[in-house]
């Protein structure tokens, strides 16, 4: 934009100097026309005067009287020396004028004798009237152009012949011309430069057709335009006073540019400077809008909104309604996890719902898992995890068939076998939904144990992921702590020295004590602080080595019917249905 308005600014000051420049060469011409025309007026004047006082010379007139009187009588040799004697009288006036051609003639018009600068150039056969008022003549002869004043030479009023002063309109004529005027001058006959001060190269270019243009006042030569006016016309001869527009406007034009691009380096300098001050003032807030959309995208944090710049209306109004957005998604992903907690929240309630024993059973062991989690100082994603995971742990179960699940007899080893594969099952079953991904390991391995005996895949120590640890043990502790439709529930402090008794080998021992610290704290534990001392967890498995979750496993296994009981206890009593610790 910046170089199209300077550009456009050039053109016009171009444009108006070359205008200004034309008017004021044309002036310059025409003042100069004036001035020259009064100067050839006086010039005249001076000329008839000096022919005038030269018709009074008594030397010249004496020598011409003195032809007069005696041609008719002398021989040729007398009359020759006679002619001389005129001639030498000639020179020694045109010395004393400075004249270019001073010629006396006698009575017939013949010239006796021609003196003076451009005496060999004058031609007998010039005009040679002569008046009392003598008039300026432009005579145009072969070898020039002239301005003659012719006079008679009177003695006692008898004409004894005539004088004639021409003055040459050649260079030198035209170099005073232009001396005086400041402009170059032209002298033209029959479409031919007599004279003309000129460059060399333009006055290659007058030809006849540029100097027939001439009256029109202006003219282009050699590339150049040409201002035009007339000093002095008379015949076929011409005198003309010129200039050039273009060279006298060059210089201005030259310094109007010069001007201008220093103007224009100075607009870019600043447009430079003022765009990049406008970028960066446009720039900044858009780079810092645009790195918090980077740093929240890369953190997935989307819960602080991002801070209006201040700089930009543009901006702020951009980061407002992104904001917006964010927290319309931000409703809206809080109602989906809303939906999906209470889909499953549902699902494990309808788990639970098939046992009237174990309802609530998923609901306390996520509770207690997230309070183990938090004792163990665990990150708030991971305690996330373990809060949808412990609530879907045995979702699997809804794959087993309730006779199975609900045998009050023990489980054949095929039966175990098939309450085993609860945990792939729900593996399988929430994996089609990808927001429940993290949660899979939980779900598919918290059954498995420390000493590598555990199910489905038998991992072992720091294998098996943290949550499915925390899992494992709040399962067992909220089975043995409720009642069931085979027993009663068991009191805190056996069910915690149960889970001691096999700490290492079926349960996590960090995840032990954790959970110990959590009953602890839970009011109306002091039988169980009274019963498990919290740092014992290095006490060894049962006398006959078999690990906690093997207990009961068949009919052989199972304690006698105590007496005065309602039914046999049950062989899973203290676990879960599926024959392990719950």
């Amino acid at each position: 934009m910046i170089a199209f308005v300077l550009t456009a600014v050039f053109v016009v000051v171009t444009l108006t100097v070359r205008d200004h420049v034309q008017r004021s060469v044309v002036e310059k011409l025409e003042t100069g026309q004036r001035l020259l025309a009064t100067l050839e007026q006086r010039r005249t004047g001076d000329l008839r005067t000096q022919v005038a006082t030269l018709a009074e010379n008594p030397t010249l007139k004496t020598a011409l009287d003195t032809y007069e009187a005696e041609r008719q009588v002398t021989s040729g040799a007398e009359r020759s020396q006679l002619i001389a004697t005129i001639g030498r009288e000639l020179e020694k006036l045109a010395a004393r004028f400075d004249a270019d051609v001073l010629a006396a003639r006698d009575l017939d018009g013949e010239v006796l004798a021609v003196s003076g600068r451009r005496a060999p150039d004058w031609t007998a056969g010039s005009p040679h009237t002569a008046s009392e008022t003598p008039e300026a003549t432009v005579l145009t002869l072969p070898s020039g152009v002239f301005r003659a004043v012719t006079v008679p030479i009177t003695l006692q009023h008898v004409e004894l012949g005539s004088v004639q002063l021409a003055q040459a309109l050649d260079d030198r004529y035209a170099t005073a011309l232009s001396t005086l005027s400041g402009a170059r001058t032209v002298i033209v006959s029959d479409d031919h430069v007599l004279a003309t001060t000129l460059p060399p190269e333009i006055h290659g270019a007058l030809t006849p057709e540029t100097l027939r243009a001439f009256p029109a006042g202006e003219v282009t030569i050699g590339g150049e335009k040409y201002a035009i006016r007339p000093l002095l016309q008379e015949g076929s001869a011409a005198v003309y006073v010129l200039d050039s527009i273009d060279a006298a406007a060059r210089p201005l034009v030259r310094s109007s540019l010069q001007t201008m691009a220093a103007i224009a380096v100075g607009a870019f300098a600043l447009a430079v400077l003022a765009s990049l001050w406008l970028a960066r003032t446009i720039s900044r807030p858009i780079d810092t809008l645009s790195q918090a959309l980077s740093d929240m995208t890369r953190t997935r944090t989307f819960d602080r909104p991002l801070t209006a710049s201040g700089a930009s209306l543009e901006v702020d109004t951009l980061t407002d309604a992104f904001n917006t957005m964010i927290g319309s998604i931000q409703t809206g992903e809080g109602e989906t996890l809303r939906a999906y907690l209470e889909a499953i929240r549902a699902l494990a309630l309808a788990l639970d719902a098939r046992d009237p024993y174990t309802a609530g059973h998923s609901e306390r062991v996520s509770a207690l898992s997230v309070a183990i989690g938090r004792q163990m100082r665990l990150d708030d994603g991971t305690l996330e995890v373990l809060r949808l995971g412990a609530l879907l742990h045995d979702i699997g179960k809804i794959g087993i068939s309730d006779d199975l699940l609900s045998k009050p007899a023990p489980l054949t080893a095929d039966e175990y076998e098939t309450v085993k594969t609860h945990t792939t099952v729900g593996s399988r079953i929430l994996r089609s939904v990808r927001f429940l991904e993290p949660h899979l390991p939980l779900v598919e391995l918290h059954h498995e144990r420390p000493d590598g005996r555990g199910y489905p895949y038998g991992l072992s120590g720091n294998q098996i992921p943290v949550a499915a640890r925390i899992v494992h043990a709040a399962d067992a502790y909220d089975a043995m702590t409720t009642a069931r439709a085979y027993r009663a529930a068991r009191p805190r402090a056996e069910a915690l020295a149960e889970l001691q008794r096999c700490a290492g080998t079926d349960f996590d021992e960090d995840v032990l004590r954790a959970l110990m610290q959590v009953v602890a704290h839970d009011g109306g534990a002091h039988d169980v602080i009274a019963h498990a001392a919290v740092p014992a967890m290095d006490r060894a498995p049962a006398a006959d080595g078999t690990p906690f979750i093997d207990e009961f496993r068949s009919e052989a296994d199972m304690p006698k019917t105590d007496a005065g009981s309602e039914r046999p206890p049950n062989p899973l009593d203290g676990f879960d249905s599926e024959g392990q610790v719950a």
